[in-house]
């Protein structure tokens, strides 16, 4: 008996039919394509890394239930999604001054590792800092312990739940258990097809086709950026905020691909995002967002309620009233029409101990014990 034929037996003594194992195979070979991880799949499906390995052995009795569950997990991790959703900001404030507390039973991590800093930000005293996940503390009660993730500490956070077999959904949750106050949260929608092209947009804008309940808007271009050794020449970047930057919701969109050639000397044809769509939140809108996802595990739903809830840019009619005028074709698409499902994606970074390295280099600390930042 070949190969072939003996893992085709063992199916089916398993009771698995010939189909099961095709699906088996495919979905083994789609998820290899993907690039996405026995791991990572787990936290995506809700499951340990073990059932999926099960799973993909053909140890687990399929059922189309089974199958259309990891089909959809599987296709929230797929790159090649035009449309992806990220946490790009999170800050909240915990009622505590218990700093210990909140890196070890929240954040779940090893309170040894991190770094102290005897000064603070945002009128606290001093702070933690492990790579870009900072924690703040004061002497201050009514300040409590506040947790901020930028960018980078969202993206080094998801390595660290991924690690930890949880979710931003398992995070918040932990996090509103504990008592935490939702100070910010932003939900960016990367563009990686260019579907938003921000210079219409803002076009739209100055021709009243932005049919919204904010009375303001703003945009920026800073000319031309031009590099000494190079014959390239680049337009900067547009950026066009809608609402008021100190109200407790505004959008702000941008194009992501420049962004990243400033930052880090990427060529704008190889940047993977080109445009983004953040919706910034503070406060009473945070929390109402972070319940809306804790409640219906949807990110496209939170997100979009949203955005539809404030604004949409329409095509101009001049017969018929704004409130009429039929919806841009390319915002329909953004906003959902005839395009796929848009989920919550983790972007983590792999974990690294350099800026921690550096640091104790440089204090002269001398490195003898475990310093991974998980708690054993």
């Amino acid at each position: 008996m070949t190969k072939s034929e003996n893992v085709t037996f063992l199916f089916r003594l398993e009771g698995f039919s010939l189909n099961d194992t095709d699906w088996i195979n495919d979905f083994k070979e789609k998820r290899t394509q993907y690039g996405v991880s026995q791991n990572q799949l787990a936290v995506m499906a809700g499951v340990s890394r073990e059932y999926v390995s099960r799973l993909e052995s053909g140890k687990v009795a399929l059922t189309e239930e089974i199958k259309v569950k990891f089909t959809n997990a599987l296709e929230r991790l797929n790159p090649d999604n035009p449309l992806e959703m990220v946490l790009d900001y999170v800050r909240i404030r915990f009622p505590t001054q218990d700093v210990k507390h909140v890196v070890e039973d929240i954040l779940k991590l090893r309170f040894d590792v991190m770094i102290h800093e005897d000064f603070g930000f945002y009128s606290y005293a001093e702070h933690y800092v492990l790579g870009d996940v900072f924690v703040l503390t004061s002497p201050d009660k009514e300040k409590g312990t506040l947790l901020e993730l930028k960018g980078k500490g969202c993206r080094q956070m998801e390595s660290y739940l991924l690690a930890q077999h949880r979710s931003w959904y398992d995070f918040l949750m932990d996090a509103l258990i504990e008592g935490g106050v939702m100070k910010r949260l932003d939900l960016a929608i990367n563009d990686m097809a260019g579907i938003l092209d921000i210079p219409e947009l803002t076009e739209k804008c100055n021709r009243e086709e932005c049919i919204s309940v904010f009375r303001s808007f703003k945009s920026y271009r800073s000319g031309e950026l031009v590099r000494s050794n190079e014959q390239d020449r680049y337009g900067m970047g547009n950026t066009l905020y809608i609402g008021s930057l100190k109200s407790e919701v505004y959008f702000c969109i941008y194009e992501k691909d420049y962004e990243q050639y400033v930052k880090y000397d990427t060529p704008i044809e190889d940047a993977k995002i080109k445009n983004r769509f953040e919706i910034r939140l503070k406060n009473e809108r945070a929390y109402y967002a972070v319940r809306d996802l804790l409640t219906y595990h949807d990110a496209e739903r939170t997100a979009f309620d949203i955005i539809n809830r404030y604004m949409r840019f329409a095509d101009k009619e001049v017969e018929k009233r704004r409130s009429e005028w039929q919806t841009n074709e390319k915002w329909a698409y953004f906003i959902g029409a005839d395009r796929g499902r848009l989920k919550l994606t983790t972007k983590p970074e792999p974990y690294t101990l350099t800026r921690t390295l550096n640091w104790i280099s440089r204090q002269g600390i001398h490195l003898d014990k475990d310093t991974t930042p998980f708690p054993r």
